[in-house]
């Protein structure tokens, strides 16, 4: 004879009815600390491959930079642009929009930006190299070209 009854009816549910708020707690929270995407590229981008690369540390201080031929070839043309921001832009815009770009930042910040160039392939070295010259003048001193990694064949 045993001293304890075994139990017949044993209930093994788990409660859910906290089940929906919980879910709807984590689509709040991903909504709310999700970043969409800032700028619709519309220029081409075939990014060069390269096998030395660095991460950045701080990719809040970086700006971006795109050249390369419009997606929209009937209505902008075939030949590289600069795009900016959600707009195409001249060389000669690039030193407004770098004190824009400082202005964002705190002042401690300010010399920490670094502007982040995606080049086409195809685009000519000239209109890279007016890009270059402007960020100079608008004394943006740090300067990357963003690649993809090699991979090893």
């Amino acid at each position: 004879m045993s001293k304890f009854k075994k139990k017949a009816n044993t209930k093994q549910e788990i409660p859910t009815s906290a089940l929906p708020d919980i879910i709807f707690m984590l689509l709040f929270f991903f909504m709310v600390t999700t970043v969409m995407r800032e700028v619709t590229v519309n220029v081409k981008q075939r990014i060069p491959e390269a096998t030395q690369l660095r991460k950045l540390q701080r990719k809040s201080l970086v700006s971006y930079i795109y050249i390369g031929e419009p997606k929209k070839a009937g209505e902008f043309g075939t030949e590289p642009k600069i795009q900016i921001n959600d707009a195409f832009a001249d060389p000669k815009d690039i030193i407004q929009w770098v004190n824009e770009q400082k202005d964002e930042l705190d002042e401690n910040e300010r010399d920490q930006l670094t502007i982040a160039m995606k080049v086409d392939e195809e685009a000519k070295r000239g209109l890279v190299s007016d890009v270059e010259l402007e960020l100079r003048r608008a004394n943006a001193r740090k300067l990357l070209y963003t690649t993809i990694q090699r991979t090893e064949d």
